[in-house]
This record gives structure tokens, C-alpha cells and sequence, in this order.
């Protein structure tokens, strides 16, 4: 019982320190006194669950929930992590772990799919970017946050896992039993398609991933690539900085590539390319998808308003916002979205995605059978692609970015004989 009184005291103590640190630091907005009762009110429902609540209730938890529905007021990418949580979002950093091989999202408190990664369990299975994961091993996984379901989805390699899929287009929800694997995608797949024109396709802005994309863009123009085609259909995205150096790639130095903008003035930057280009002047087609997000739409964006290329293929998923991490005493954080992201010109990419120039949409059907094979038929030579066409499914965002750089290549050509 001294326990009890103790930390009920504590949260009381807590709640008005708390009230009193807002209304000092903001003595100028009107409201204070209404979140001084409202602290007052929490401090009062606490007590009561801990007295009255049928079972005993563990309070520590009981404060961890409260936070955690804090968080749930804000964004889905907002959340409390406890000290467990916490070091699983470090893990993720090492890049490889046991698992499906997916992106997710929250999305309207419900479990979304952004994209499958190349060559993962997840991807041959003909998981797609949308898939909303209603039931995880039969459990429901609506209202789980971002790190609950990732919890229950990884595992040790070689374990299965049962998702239930609630699909645009399908009458039935979908159940897929998946073998996790260890997940350490490839970063960079590169092609050289009819009439020289590179075929780059990048999967993830890992932190290597701008080195690795300079290396194979070189390959391709010691091989006398006319134009480029940059794949970054279902690429979710990852660290800022890879996407500040894929751009950098292609536009010239010292010009912006997005900014931030928050409440905190600390939170108002700018980014801009620090580096010479390697493909400035290389005709270019960017194809985005609805599976696209964060540091795609940031190079999909920046490349649009710099007019570099041409941006061809369906509006992208919205996802550009900024994620802090803080850490609190216990080993536990928080992970407070602290401002958003903005193309050059302006435009927020959260929520509205990047609009493509040339827009051309695929059936669900057409996406799928494109996943499925997409992986396979890289590197193969024109001798190949030719007696394997009848097999090869058309893909015609691909099909359209090559047609559009073979006629500018023409019309290029073209100018220089009427020159000479």
C-alpha cells in the first residue's frame, strides 16, 4: 500500500510539474488552465483503475499505456518504445534480421503494406504495396502500432508466420503462410536495354547505396548508355542522407534538394548537393509507384523540380516526414515525428506524394505478374530476352520510359546529321 500511495503521489507530483513546466513555457498561449485540469483529471482516473479495476493492474504498465495512447492522439509514426522496443528499432540498423521481407506502415490505425523487398518471402508470394495486414497467426492486428506488429511478424529464420491480407479488388480476405528468412537486401540491380539505354534499379537508401549507385552508373556509361531509366518503384525509402547522395548523382552541386520544416526553428534545414554529378547531362526517365515513399519521393521530387528527367509511372505513397528519436532514462524513447519534408519548390510530400509527369497505371494483375518476374529477368542477355519474349509479361511504365529516351535519342541523332 505504501507502494501504491507512493506512485500515485508520484504521478500526481508529475502531472502538475508537468503543468506548470507547459504553462511556463508557453505562459503566452491561452488554454493552460485547461491542461493543468486535465492533468489533474489523469492523475484522478489512475488512481481509480488502480483501486477499482476488477483484476490488479500493474501501475508501471498501466502509465506505459497511457503514454503509448498519447502517442496514438499524434500520427502513426509517432510512438512510445519501451526499453525491448527500443533495441529492436537499434537491431534494425544491422540490416539483416529474420524475417518477411516487407515495409510496413500504420495507416488509419490498420497494418500496411508500402512494398515487398526483391527476392524475400514476402515479394514471391505476390505480396504488393497496399496489402493491409488485418490478422497476424490469427490474432487481429488492427490498432497494433508500427512496432507490435513488427514484433510479431519477425522471428527466428526458417519459422512461419500466417498473415491475413485485406486486398483492394478482392471480395475475400487473403491468407499467406510465409517462411521467415534472413532478410539482407541487394541494394542496386542494374540492366542494359535495346539502343543503349541503362536500366538502374534501386531498392533501398541504405547508407552505401549512393556509393554503389556511382559505381554500376559508371559501369553503364563505359558501356555508351544513351539515356537512363531509374527504377525506384517500391522503394520505401530509408536514411536522408542516401537520398541527398542518389540525387546528388544527378543534379549539380550546390542546388537544393529538400528541405524540413517544423515548429523548432533547430528543425527548419535545408539540403542541398555537396558532390560533382556522374550523370548530369545523361537523358532520364524516374519510375515511381504507389509503393515508392520517403527518400524515393525526396529524389523523385528534387529531379522533378530541377527538371532533370522526366518522372513517368502512378502518384507515390506520401510518406516524408521527420523521425526523432529521443531517448528517456530507462532505455526507453520515444519516436516523435518533429517536421516534414519539402520538395524544392515547395511542395510537402507527406500524405500527398509525388505526382508523376507521365502518368501510367498498372492493374493489380499487370503489378503482379511484374514482381514475379522482375528479379528473373534482369542481366539477361538481348539473345535471351528475344527467345523468352512470348514468356515475359509487358511491363508498360518500363515499356513507355524506354520508348520516350529511343525517341529522344532519335530526334537527337537526327539534329546532329542536319547539323553536319
Amino acid at each position: 500500500m505504501f507502494y501504491k500511495f507512493n506512485l500515485r503521489v508520484l504521478i500526481l507530483s508529475c502531472c502538475l510539474f508537468a503543468a506548470g513546466a507547459y504553462r511556463g513555457a508557453v505562459h503566452t498561449r491561452p488554454g493552460h488552465e485547461e491542461v493543468e485540469k486535465q492533468m489533474r483529471l489523469f492523475s484522478d482516473v489512475f488512481s481509480i483503475i488502480s483501486e477499482n479495476y476488477v483484476d490488479d493492474v500493474d501501475e508501471v504498465e498501466l502509465i506505459q499505456g497511457a503514454m503509448k495512447g498519447m502517442m496514438r492522439s499524434l500520427d502513426s509514426y509517432s510512438q512510445f518504445l519501451d526499453p525491448e522496443a527500443s533495441e529492436l528499432l537499434k537491431a534494425d540498423t544491422e540490416g539483416e534480421f529474420g524475417g518477411l521481407g516487407i515495409r510496413i506502415t500504420a495507416k488509419d490505425e490498420i497494418i500496411t503494406v508500402v512494398t515487398p523487398l526483391p527476392d524475400t518471402p514476402a515479394y514471391k508470394l505476390g505480396i504488393s504495396p497496399g496489402d493491409r495486414i488485418v490478422k497476424i497467426n490469427d490474432e487481429s492486428a488492427i490498432g497494433l502500432t508500427l512496432r507490435e506488429a513488427v514484433t510479431k511478424l519477425r522471428g527466428p529464420e526458417g519459422t512461419d508466420v500466417t498473415i491475413s491480407i485485406d486486398r483492394d479488388g478482392e471480395d475475400e480476405v487473403l491468407e499467406f503462410t510465409i517462411t521467415r528468412e534472413i532478410i539482407v537486401p541487394q541494394k542496386v540491380y542494374t540492366d542494359m536495354l535495346d539502343g543503349n539505354i541503362g536500366y538502374l534499379r534501386l531498392v533501398e537508401f541504405t547508407e552505401d547505396a549512393p556509393e554503389i549507385m556511382r559505381q554500376e552508373l559508371s559501369g553503364l556509361k563505359e558501356e555508351g548508355i544513351e539515356g537512363l531509366i531509374l527504377d525506384i518503384r517500391n522503394n520505401p525509402g530509408g536514411l536522408l542522407s542516401s537520398a541527398i547522395g542518389i540525387t546528388n548523382v544527378f543534379i549539380e552541386r550546390g542546388e537544393l534538394v529538400v528541405y524540413t520544416q517544423g515548429r523548432r526553428e533547430d528543425q527548419n534545414r535545408r539540403f542541398y548537393a555537396r558532390r560533382p554529378p556522374l550523370a548530369a547531362d545523361v537523358p532520364l526517365v524516374v519510375l515511381i509507384n504507389r509503393g515508392s515513399a520517403s527518400g524515393s519521393e525526396i529524389v523523385a521530387g528534387a529531379i522533378k523540380d530541377h527538371g532533370r528527367g522526366l518522372i513517368l509511372g502512378e502518384r507515390t505513397f506520401g510518406k516524408a516526414s521527420v523521425q526523432s528519436i529521443i531517448d528517456l532514462d530507462d532505455g526507453s524513447s520515444l519516436r516523435l515525428t518533429t517536421a516534414r519534408y519539402y520538395t524544392p519548390s515547395g511542395i510537402s510530400i507527406h500524405k500527398e506524394g509525388i505526382e508523376p509527369d507521365i502518368k501510367v497505371e498498372l492493374t493489380r494483375e499487370i503489378r503482379r505478374q511484374i514482381i514475379e518476374q522482375q528479379q528473373e529477368i534482369l542481366g539477361l542477355s538481348e539473345e535471351e530476352h528475344r527467345r523468352r519474349q512470348e514468356e515475359i509479361v509487358e511491363d508498360p511504365q518500363l515499356t513507355r520510359a524506354h520508348d520516350i529516351l529511343l525517341a529522344r535519342r532519335f530526334f537527337l541523332l537526327n539534329d546532329k546529321e542536319n547539323v553536319q
